[in-house]
């Protein structure tokens, strides 16, 4: 790393911090944005396994340096196992419903996630959820009723299938929880191992040889998500979770703008007000985590 970086980095952690928060949030979008282009051109699978195997690449490096120790101590393989499903799922969902939705409407469904996680986490972690987070779980839940727009159009399949992507991504976070004592790179390891192993099992019936021009598109798309994860972790060395897990939600304003400037897509008046019930909810949901100290440190729900 160069030596200005290093001194700006120590000099200002927590503004570097929220900086390189946002840079984040922005090649993640930007990652979904360019996956929406190519469900044009190409299955979810061969998305996903080419995706993936760009990511691989980037990783093993890493994998090596941290050693196989790390990467198989894992004390709750079963627990780890079905997180791994659940990447794969809510992988194969997101791509799915941004073949046929607009991205701020698929955004939209999947930043709900955290409420899903406080919804549950009484009966699958035993935690106590006072009446104040009851009650913000339930208005977010409205929320997402408000961005569906109730009508015979929300049980189309992009619709359900955004709702099951979103709620397998709920899982997701709450199995990270469960997780705690497995090292990050050891999770982020076996889930893009899942997703060339999955999107390989789909190649043999939806295979299109990609041209000159499309290989790059789809080679950044692992790049970008290996980029944007390596930029949150780094975040979280340098600013607490407090200040940066509500920027989470700065990629909706991206998939609007990226929306719009790409796709033609502008979201109604109903899925703007959704978000914003989500929005109000999953931020006072972790706020009010944070103050009862049930989480000593929060990651943010990051769609794929």
């Amino acid at each position: 790393m160069p030596g200005f970086i290093q001194r700006y980095l120590s000099a200002s952690p927590v503004i570097a911090g929220v900086l390189i928060m946002l840079s984040g949030m922005l090649l993640f979008t930007a990652n979904d944005a360019v996956g929406k282009w190519l469900t044009g051109s190409f299955s979810v699978g061969q998305l996903l396994f080419v995706r993936s195997m760009a990511a691989m690449v980037l990783l093993l490096p890493f994998v090596w340096r941290a050693g196989t120790g790390v990467i198989f101590a894992v004390e709750r393989p079963g627990m780890l196992i079905l997180r791994v499903v659940l990447t794969v799922v809510d992988s194969f969902a997101f791509y799915y419903a941004v073949s046929l939705l607009p991205l701020a409407d698929v955004m939209t469904y999947w930043l709900a996630a955290p409420i899903y996680v406080a919804a549950l986490a009484p009966l699958l972690l035993g935690e106590h959820v006072g009446w104040r987070r009851w009650a913000a779980i339930g208005f977010g839940f409205l929320g997402v009723m408000v961005a569906l727009e109730p009508s015979t159009a929300m049980f189309t399949p992009a619709a359900i299938v955004s709702l099951a992507g979103s709620l397998a991504f709920g899982f997701t976070l709450l199995s990270a929880r469960m997780l705690r004592s497995v090292a990050g790179i050891s999770m982020i390891f076996w889930q893009t191992l899942a997703g060339v192993v999955a999107g390989l099992f789909t190649v043999p019936f939806a295979w299109t040889t990609p041209t000159l021009a499309q290989w790059p598109l789809l080679i950044t798309l692992g790049l970008l998500a290996t980029f944007a994860h390596v930029a949150v972790n780094l975040a979280f060395k340098l600013a607490d979770a407090a200040t940066l897990a509500p920027l989470q939600y700065t990629q909706l304003f991206w998939a609007i703008v990226f929306g719009w400037l790409f796709f033609g897509d502008f979201p109604s008046m109903a899925k703007l007000a959704g978000a914003a019930m989500i929005i109000a909810s999953g931020l006072f949901i972790f706020f009010r985590e944070r103050q009862i100290g049930k989480r000593d440190k929060v990651l943010p729900a990051i769609p794929e």
